[in-house]
């Protein structure tokens, strides 16, 4: 049943022409309204995953649902059409939910404010943010549990709920939600800096109509909307071709030592639509790394890797999304069925980049970029301080982003363009911890013409006695490399003792013990190389040997020799790359290292780790759900 919208002026809005300067002002104006959103979010924030990471996502969509500007896609729609409500002017509603809105929050952590925006009685549009918080009840710490086997176990699950109900604040549904968590200062308080972002945002929209007029701000909308529609049609018609690609690539393992995982997607185009179909991706998981994939957050992350590979300048919104029809199978990986453990969904989420990058670059490989940070690596840490209070810590690690077609893989940086780093003055500020490393590992990136980011080290001295849980990918299955370039660096995890001796750990892991003085080195893995690394240019390599990107030793996959004097051998170095060039033979597209068997054979001596089991697939298991 679909929300029913009250409104007390039923007065439609009328379609206006709109000259380009007009639209121009709106259309920056929106831009800006949703940096205010940001800018408001983390200064009124508690949670460093929030505060000072920036992990929430504004959207601002017109009074139909559809989304102007933002970065995830609009989930108001299909929001809209499950609610059994109404929405009036006053409400704002919170939900955490995947299931109750068709995985437009992928995990329960993720808290999602809606505002609808009334001017004189009408509908106008709506603001939203959602926001991951740091701790929502649930079996551990962060309530993000690797072994959880349903959703039950991963927290406080929040159905679509009014906190105000036409302007009246509902504390008694708060303050039973609240009871549930570790944290619930934090919480409320990160709760209360997304509602003070929709506020900011709705005050802006309101301004912008009362300027222009209600109905020169609908247009304005429309047209964007429209503007978006016309540059997709093209870009579709250009890029994508009416012969069908396929390209898969793997999730290492679910935590409980099985896996790999394959994602599978195929991509063509039919009567001027982009299909994409997941048909082939593995069935669901046991575990707690199911994806429950939204079809407009997928159209949307299709929509962004096209715009910003073929014209960066269009501002993305939903006008697009009838052009694309997803397919993901029901009981699948991407699609599980409830109730199915949803809290270690990131490692598929942003597996989704390079699956995308696969499929579009086959036709036009001087577009393509290799495989790169396509994950969001998680510490858990919490225990009691020397003076008995609980503490909690949730940090987001970064690594090495994929080599491209213009340059070099940044190092040690974000998956999500708006995601910072947590400063460490701040995390030995307000934890009990010391961070005795953080830098670049050299040599992690994929060699290639463009190098791949640097994955990154950060070592952790634990003050105090606790637990930590650690959430990461790419560790048995490497970033792939493109035209030439090579895979870059796996993940590791060590843990030190005091007395020196070290050990490798998982990289998911759950409830591990630590003492003070225990020292965690997390090293996250590098992104694959773009273009033959025998054409990088030499003495780009000795500028990065100095600069601690790259090692001597490292230089060989370059080709290069470095002299006892630190320069290059010219003549050495040209000898090299021509036997290297003669022994490799043609460049391929693709370089994924070795086949998963192959992997698997050799595992425990390249990693550490024992090789994770291949899962049997039952179709009773998965008609079980």
């Amino acid at each position: 049943m679909r929300a029913r919208i009250v409104q007390s002026n039923q007065t439609p809005f009328k379609k206006l022409g709109l000259d380009p300067v007009t639209l121009d002002i709106i259309e920056n104006a929106l831009r800006n309204a949703r940096v205010e959103m940001d800018a408001t979010l983390v200064r009124t924030a508690m949670s460093p995953g929030i505060r000072e990471q920036g992990d929430a996502f504004p959207l601002i969509a017109d009074h139909q649902g559809r989304m102007i500007v933002g970065q995830f896609g609009s989930y108001i729609g299909p929001f809209l059409d499950g609610f059994d409500g109404t929405v009036e002017e006053g409400d704002l509603i919170l939900l955490s939910d995947p299931y109750s809105v068709g995985g437009a929050v992928s995990h329960c952590n993720d808290w999602l404010v809606l505002l609808p925006v009334f001017k004189d009685g009408r509908l106008i549009a709506y603001t939203s943010m959602f926001g991951h918080m740091s701790d929502i009840g649930g079996m551990v710490a962060g309530s993000m549990p690797i072994d959880a086997t349903s959703i039950f176990q991963e927290g406080v699950r929040i159905p679509p709920v009014k906190i105000y109900k036409q302007g009246a604040y509902n504390e008694e549904v708060v303050r039973l939600i609240m009871h549930q968590v570790r944290t619930p200062d934090w919480c409320k308080a990160d709760l209360n800096a997304l509602i003070a972002a929709c506020r900011v945002a709705a005050r802006r929209v309101v301004e912008l109509a009362e300027r222009f007029g209600d109905d020169i701000f609908v247009s304005a909308c429309e047209d964007l909307l429209a503007r978006n529609h016309r540059a997709m049609t093209l870009l579709i018609g250009r890029a994508i071709s009416e012969e069908k690609v396929s390209f898969e690539d793997y999730l290492c393992d679910d935590g409980m030592g099985y896996g790999p995982y394959k994602i599978k997607c195929t991509m063509w185009r039919e009567n001027g639509r982009v299909v994409l179909d997941f048909d082939g991706t593995d069935p669901q998981s046991a575990a707690s790394i199911n994806f429950y994939l939204n079809e407009n957050m997928m159209r949307m992350f299709f929509g962004i890797y096209m715009i910003m590979v073929f014209d960066p300048q269009i501002l993305f919104n939903d006008g697009y999304y009838d052009l694309i029809d997803i397919r993901i199978p029901e009981g699948s990986l991407l699609k599980p069925r409830f109730p199915a453990a949803l809290s270690g969904r990131t490692h598929a989420l942003g597996r989704m980049f390079d699956i995308l990058g696969g499929l579009l670059g086959q036709k036009t490989p001087e577009f393509l970029t290799a495989a790169g940070f396509s994950s969001s690596p998680h510490l858990f840490y919490s225990g009691f301080d020397k003076a008995g209070v609980y503490f909690q810590l949730f940090q987001i690690g970064f690594g090495g982003i994929p080599g491209r077609p213009l340059g070099d893989g940044p190092d040690g940086h974000s998956l999500f363009p708006n995601f910072t780093n947590v400063p460490n003055e701040f995390l030995e500020r307000y934890f009990p911890l010391v961070i005795e490393r953080y830098e670049t590992v050299a040599d992690s990136g994929g060699a290639g013409l463009h190098r791949g980011g640097n994955g990154i080290v950060m070592s952790y001295r634990f003050l105090e006695p606790g637990k930590i849980a650690i959430h990461d990918d790419r560790w048995f299955v490497p970033p792939w490399g493109v035209n030439g370039g090579l895979p870059g660096a796996r993940a590791r995890k060590i843990l030190e003792k005091p007395d020196g001796s070290q050990r490798i750990v998982g990289n998911k892991v759950e409830d591990l013990e630590v003492e003070a003085d225990d020292v965690l080195h997390f090293i996250t893995w590098g992104g694959g190389g773009w273009g033959d690394p025998l054409d990088r240019d030499p003495p780009l390599i000795v500028k990065e040997i100095e600069q601690g990107l790259v090692t001597v030793a490292g230089a060989a996959a370059y080709g290069v020799v470095i002299g006892t004097d630190g320069s290059v051998d010219a003549a050495a170095t040209a000898a090299r790359r021509d036997t290297m060039r003669k022994d490799r033979g043609d460049v391929e597209v693709f370089d994924f290292g070795p086949d998963i068997e192959t992997l698997r054979a050799n595992c425990e001596a390249e990693t550490g780790l024992s090789a994770p089991r291949q899962r049997l697939w039952e179709p009773l298991e998965l008609a079980a759900g």
